[in-house]
């Protein structure tokens, strides 16, 4: 599957909700496609080099597929779209057409079934909850109802102000629990570096 790639300084996760500013007319170019075929692009996470210019040196090799949602002209002249993340999935290798546009050839990663939240995941439900009362989040209505713990460790994953090296290794982990234990683990470190 050959998709096209866009290298962002952050980490998208399946059913989670961002907004991006195009004006790169390689950027411009890509979406025009997407949306005629109703088709998505990958977000990947830039590792080494910038969001403009230049194609990246360094990035995630596992991303997540974004789905065009809406758009609209913004104030300042730009596209903005809305994207929602779709599936995830591993680079197996790339190429940077003329344009600087990266084009991969992915793999999809397995789909898991959504699985019922459980007693033990109250705490992180609640504080999905917490988070939804922030300004920025309420703004992405992304609603924040956890249908299982497959969403809820994705919007906690994408929510929370974890490092991106940290998000990408949720990223490629399949199993909603072992997610939402490594999400915990890390909310542990945060809470132990804030009261050090």
């Amino acid at each position: 599957m050959t998709l096209p790639l866009f290298p962002l300084n952050t980490v998208l996760f399946p059913g989670c909700i961002l907004d991006l500013q195009i004006f790169e007319a390689r950027y411009l170019d890509m979406i025009g496609r997407c949306m005629k075929q109703g088709a998505g692009f990958g977000v990947v996470c830039i590792l080494e080099g910038e969001e403009v210019g230049l194609a990246p040196e360094g990035y995630a090799l596992v991303g997540c597929e974004a789905l065009i949602r809406d758009f609209q002209q913004q104030s300042n002249g730009l596209l903005g779209i809305r994207v929602e993340g779709g599936r995830r999935f591993r680079v197996l290798n790339t190429e940077v057409q003329r344009d600087q546009l990266l084009m991969a050839e992915v793999e999809w990663l397995p789909d898991v079934p959504e699985t019922p939240l459980q007693e033990e995941d109250a705490d992180l439900v609640a504080l999905l909850y917490a988070l939804a009362e922030h300004p920025m989040v309420a703004s992405l209505s992304m609603g924040t109802d956890a249908a299982g713990q497959q969403s809820l460790a994705n919007q906690l994953a994408y929510l929370l102000p974890f490092t991106e090296l940290d998000k990408i290794d949720l990223l490629a982990l399949d199993d909603p629990q072992q997610r939402l234990d490594a999400i915990q683990a890390l909310l542990d470190d945060l809470q132990g570096e804030l009261f050090a």
